[in-house]
């Protein structure tokens, strides 16, 4: 198999079961990466995705007996189980109870995505990395076969493969709003270096060097306003905003058109 340079001897799918056979081949085919039944420590490869508890998990070859990553579809901890949530707390005031349309141009796990979703706002997803579009198009799919979204026959986000910058200039519908959550550099020591898998995790989803480029090209296309999500530590991507809203560690900045 040709393996592009993106994940060639870093990433590879693992199936365990004749049924996830045709499944784990195509998303190897699409991801380009090699297939095991089984690996060992002489693997070359340090993350696997495979199929384990009826959802489609990221694994690290040190914790292959672990549960995993995958995408979470159920409520955090204090969000409402109701559909539509109610519009309360920062990310809410940032979006702004009245606005209807909102791309999430950094959908990243989807867990605000998600949250907005809950919120009853009518979502379109936009991620760049292949490998947490597996990840993102399995939970979204499982959304989908939730008894709730189901019997309220609720639409599920849609979900965008590619880079923001170019999706977002080419969107005929504009939203009103575009919800940005890029990855800052984490606040440590120069002393304090991250784990071996952390780092090559962040390797693998990649880094927003382009951030401010992506918030120039949002705020052409939002109609109404960019909401940026940052850790409470960092300077605002675009210059003082015309709002912000703090949360736990973190904050929202809203820029208005």
């Amino acid at each position: 198999m040709i393996k592009t340079a993106l994940y060639a001897g870093k990433l590879a799918v693992l199936y365990q079961g004749l049924d996830e056979e045709l499944t784990s081949f195509q998303l190897a085919e699409r991801l380009h990466v090699s297939i095991y039944q089984s690996v060992d420590k002489n693997t070359p490869e340090d993350f696997f995705l495979t199929w384990r508890d009826g959802r489609l998990k990221l694994l690290d070859k040190e914790l292959l007996k672990k549960g995993g990553l995958s995408v979470d579809i159920e409520p955090r901890p204090g969000e409402q189980r109701s559909w539509p949530a109610p519009k309360k707390g920062a990310l809410a005031q940032a979006l702004g109870r009245k606005t209807k349309t909102i791309v999430d141009a950094t959908t990243g796990w989807g867990q605000d995505s998600l949250h907005m979703f809950r919120m009853g706002y009518e979502l379109r997803c936009i991620e760049r990395s292949p490998i947490m579009v597996e990840l993102l198009a399995d939970g979204f799919k499982r959304l989908s076969e939730v008894d709730w979204v189901v019997s309220l026959d609720v639409q599920v986000p849609e979900l965008i493969s590619g880079n923001a910058i170019e999706v977002l200039s080419n969107l005929e519908k504009k939203p009103e709003c575009i919800y940005i959550d890029p990855m800052f550099p984490p606040k440590r020591k120069k002393s304090a270096l991250p784990k071996k898998s952390m780092t090559i995790l962040r390797g693998l989803l990649g880094d927003d060097k382009d951030r401010e480029q992506l918030f120039e090209m949002a705020f052409q296309t939002a109609t109404k306003r960019v909401v940026v999500k940052s850790p409470d530590y960092a300077e605002p991507i675009a210059g003082k905003p015309n709002e912000s809203f703090s949360g736990k560690l973190l904050r929202y900045d809203v820029y208005l058109k």
